[in-house]
This record gives C-alpha cells, structure tokens and sequence, in this order.
C-alpha cells in the first residue's frame, strides 16, 4: 500500500461459502445503505472464500475488478469453517473497525449505520446485532432457540436469546481475539468473554432468497459442544457428580445385598436380572464419562498441536 491511499475507517468481513448469486447484490445493497450514508469514512469490504465448490470465487473475482480499491478477496485453500474464516477475515482487516456480516442477504446492511455511530461516537469496542426474529423454518427456529437457552444457561448469561453473528469490533478488542485465538473456538462466547461492555441492536433476520443455509443440525450441535467445553465446567463437573452418585448408589446397594443374604432374605440361583441391569447401566455410564474426557482431551492436544486455524491461497487486494 502506497502512503498517499488512507486505511478504511471499517472493514466489513463477509466469510463466502456456496454463496453464488448472493454476493453482487450483497456488495449493491453496502454500497447503497452504508457506503453513501458515511461519505466521511473510508470503508473496505473484505470477502472470504472458504473453499466454495460453486461459482463464489469467480463472482468475487468480478466484483474486485469491478469496485478497485473497495473489494477485497482472500481465498483459502479448503474450507477451515465459518469460524476460522472468519479470523483470517479479523487478521487481514485493515479497518479501525470492524464489521462481521454474513454473505446470503438476511442481515441488513442499515445496521451497519446504527453499528459505525456506536463505535465512533459513543466509544462503545463491541457492537452486538441480536436477532429477536427470524424468517426461517419452525424446525430451524427451534433448534436456535435451543442452542442458545443452553449456552445462556451454562455458560453465557449474557448471551442474546436469539444469538448473534452479526457485530462490530474496535481494534482494541479486535487485537485481543486475535492474541488469544482456540483451536474449536466458539466465536460468539468468546467476544462475551473479551469483557467490554457491548451495546446490543435488536432486529429481524430476513428469509434467505438464494441458495440454502449450509448451517446443518451437526454443525450446530458440534458447536455447541465447542462452546460448552471451551467455557464451562458443567461437563465435567456432571462426570464428577454423577461419579459419586453411582459409587453411593453401588455402595448402598451392596449392603442391602449383603443383608438379604445374610438374613436369608435372597437364594444363591437369584439375582441374575438385577446385576445384568446394573451391569449395563454402569457400562453405559462408564462410556459417556469417556466420551466426555475424551473431549477435553482432544481439544487440549488440537490446542497443543498449534496449527494453523487456516491457510491462505491468495489474496486479491
């Protein structure tokens, strides 16, 4: 960059994955509701590839030839996820601010007014756009709702009960994030968990006019996961308390069993039933408990591991 091109005032990131026909009216719609409204403040708009299979890059590619020096593309070589595009958007940002949003036209981009006049007149680090509605599937509404009463139960009591993807970051708590970035990070806890004070926006997420949401049950549920065991010790702290329910139980089961055998209350050839179900209940448990363990376990050796969290092919500035 020569010295004579000023930095953007906001970056807006949108991560791209099987987008194809989204992205020339999402670039439209910030151009005409964000871009004109601030004629004072230089933007950028910083699209992601996360290893789309459709025709994404090719339409990105277009529309960084078409708006030169406002569009910029970084392609990844695979698709690393939503999250970690979404850091190597963070990482490259060259913005005072900066703007998450999502590339399939169901946030809107006039927040993004509302988000910039927080931040640069009010001084607020973090700006938290909460869906309070949602144009979408009753299925997919429910699985929401229940995503987020978990994580507001468990771990976040903060978090907004629609959940959010949609923010702004100033630089300051930008640099945290990235100094302190987790294999399997859960983004939305840890921007809570960054601590500044956020100033949160209602508004109602739009119904997705192309394509389909690549936002599956198990991308939810492995999320979900992610958030729990990266900032809560609800799991583990159940694997202890159950553990010492079962031995109380086994313990206290034992000395009726010895009583009735002493007292004559039971025969040799009885009994059969009741141990094979305790036998099983026991081995269910024993299993789940691992399971558990072992998810602590293997976050702690992708934490160890330090790879990258993703890997840039090319950037297009």
């Amino acid at each position: 960059m020569t010295d004579n091109i000023p930095l953007p005032d906001y970056t807006i990131i949108i991560p791209v994955y099987y987008n194809e026909g989204t992205l020339v009216s999402t670039v439209a719609a910030i151009r005409k509701e964000v871009i004109a409204r601030n004629p004072g403040r230089v933007a950028e708009i910083l699209f992601i590839d996360d290893g789309s299979g459709d025709g994404s890059l090719d339409e990105l590619l277009q529309l960084h030839k078409d708006h030169p020096g406002l569009v910029r593309v970084i392609k990844l070589t695979r698709n690393f996820g939503q999250v970690n595009a979404m850091l190597a958007g963070y990482a490259q940002a060259r913005g005072k601010c900066v703007v998450a949003m999502s590339a399939d036209g169901q946030d809107p981009p006039s927040l993004i007014n509302e988000m910039l006049a927080a931040h640069f007149d009010e001084g607020h680090e973090v700006v938290i756009c909460s869906r309070v509605g949602r144009d979408e599937s009753a299925y997919r509404v429910l699985t929401s709702k229940l995503f987020y009463a978990l994580m507001r139960r468990l771990a976040f009591p903060n978090m907004p009960s629609g959940g959010f993807d949609y923010m702004l970051l100033g630089r300051r708590a930008l640099d945290v994030l990235l100094r302190n970035q987790e294999a399997h990070l859960f983004l939305q806890g840890h921007i809570l968990w960054l601590g500044f004070k956020p100033k949160f926006l209602e508004y109602h997420r739009r119904k997705r006019e192309v394509g389909s949401s690549r936002w599956t049950f198990g991308r939810k549920l492995t999320y979900l996961i992610d958030g729990l065991m990266s900032y809560s010790f609800v799991p583990i702290r159940l694997v202890s308390l159950t553990g010492m329910l079962v031995a109380l139980s086994g313990f206290a089961y034992a000395l009726l069993i010895l009583g009735l055998k002493l007292f004559g209350g039971i025969s040799a050839q009885q009994g059969w039933a009741p141990l094979m179900i305790v036998i099983l209940i026991l081995g269910g448990m024993q299993m789940l408990m691992l399971g558990v363990v072992g998810e602590y376990v293997w976050r702690t050796l992708a934490q160890v591991r330090n790879r990258d969290l993703y890997v840039i092919d090319q950037t297009y500035d």
